[in-house]
């Protein structure tokens, strides 16, 4: 799964590396939790636009958006069956701008936190979906970000991973006129673990609160507690 990511880099650098002609004002984040905001890449009009979406998708014909703390991530599998994404998989992709994730090792006295991200600490995208919910006073925009099974660098800690999409498939999946959904599927795959690195941060990072550079200092690998 995905219950926390780092979103670190400047305003201009995220503009260019998604080719976005606007980017929001956004302040470095070293632990972003469902349910709050953060940029997202999707097209409109064609144009690439990065709005400010809450984390935690609201299906359409949801009755209460209290429903999107529990689809904060989308199994990759079977997403295209799955009524609360099924729709947009075919018409609301977008991707959710990155540049490392938290994963839990489960061990004797607890879960223990583990960073993974690129040796480069070069940003990213993971494959995410979106949804308008119009059932309030006021329109909500939300989404989810899909999984799939863990590669070998992540098994160890976990045994799902995010979805992370290569830059030559952003623009495909970003286009909602692209529906071969059989090749779409093909790219939900693990990203090759080469050029990554995972290593055991604070604990602190349970915490939704902790938003502080100390979220990715490394840690000993050793027992617990910590």
């Amino acid at each position: 799964m995905c219950g926390r990511f780092t979103l670190t880099l400047s305003l201009e650098r995220l503009r260019a590396f998604f080719k976005v002609p606007r980017v929001p004002r956004v302040v470095p984040r070293f632990n972003i939790a469902p349910t709050q905001l953060t940029p997202v890449v999707r097209l409109a009009r064609r144009e690439r636009e990065m709005p400010l979406l809450r984390w935690g998708l609201v299906p359409l014909w949801a009755k209460d958006p209290s429903i999107g703390s529990r689809l904060i991530n989308a199994r990759s599998e079977t997403v295209r069956e799955k009524p609360s994404f099924a729709r947009a998989f075919l018409k609301r992709r977008c991707l959710v701008p990155a540049d490392g994730f938290y994963e839990w090792r489960k061990e004797p006295r607890g879960t223990r936190p583990f960073l993974i991200r690129f040796r480069d600490r070069r940003t990213f995208a993971f494959a995410g979906l979106w949804e308008r919910w119009e059932g309030g006073e006021e329109p909500l925009e939300t989404f989810t970000i899909l999984t799939t099974r863990a590669n070998s660098l992540v098994a160890p800690i976990h045994p799902r991973m995010p979805v992370i999409l290569a830059p030559r498939d952003h623009q495909a999946w970003l286009d909602p006129s692209f529906q071969d959904l059989t090749a779409l599927e093909d790219r939900l795959v693990p990203f090759p673990p080469e050029e990554m690195e995972a290593f055991p941060v604070s604990p602190r990072v349970n915490k939704p609160n902790f938003d502080d550079p100390a979220c990715l200092e490394p840690l000993p690998d050793q027992p617990g507690p910590w």
